[in-house]
């Protein structure tokens, strides 16, 4: 479960700083499919996970940019 918050979170990350990475995100998600249809929260419990975690990734880079702009 922890690798499908981790993936989730880095799809998050690359997509909110526009990161067109060579990685293929669902294909990765799909092989978690077992998973998510024998759990009907187990998507949400991990998108919420991996949100929270985006965030604090995507607060530091900026943090980070503006230290490097000023």
């Amino acid at each position: 479960r922890e690798e499908l918050v981790a993936e989730l979170a880095g799809a998050f990350v690359c997509a909110a700083l526009g990161i067109n990475p060579p990685v293929r995100h669902a294909d990765y998600i799909a092989s978690w499919l077992d998973l998510l249809q024998s759990d009907d929260r187990a998507i949400f419990h991990a998108a919420s996970q991996a949100s929270k975690a985006a965030d604090l990734i995507l607060v530091d880079h900026r943090a980070n940019a503006a230290k490097l702009a000023a």
